[in-house]
């Protein structure tokens, strides 16, 4: 597992350190309406019901590269009421859009892994 994404064009090389490409799927995905924010992937494990901050976001997205293919795996809390299907595909097709245009990555999955459902008082 490497902790970049390479890409290769007429022009050199790119590397793409995995922070950021945390940091445009936790930004994508928190955009989405019905998204609380990110959590920790270990939140359930470590019993943390807290919501990460921008500058974190990099806990709650895990990037896999392998075979020039690029995984990721993102962590939410979603907003009770909502109809978590629908958001966890609007979080798959926006970080897929962001990827592709502003990094030129193609990701082979998004997956969602939604960690805990929160009332949201207005």
């Amino acid at each position: 597992m490497k902790m970049s994404v390479i890409i290769n064009n007429q022009h050199g090389n790119v590397d793409i350190a995995t922070e950021v490409i945390a940091t445009v799927v936790g930004a994508s995905t928190t955009e989405i309406f019905g998204v609380v924010g990110m959590t920790s992937k270990s939140a359930v494990k470590d019993n943390v019901r807290s919501v990460l901050r921008q500058e974190n976001y990099s806990k709650g997205v895990v990037v896999t590269t392998a075979d020039n293919e690029t995984s990721i795996d993102v962590y939410v809390v979603i907003s009770y009421g909502v109809k978590i299907s629908e958001v966890a595909k609007n979080i798959q097709e926006r970080v897929r859009f962001n990827l592709e245009n502003q990094l030129g990555i193609t990701a082979s999955s998004v997956n969602v892994y939604v960690q805990n459902v929160k009332v949201v008082e207005d």
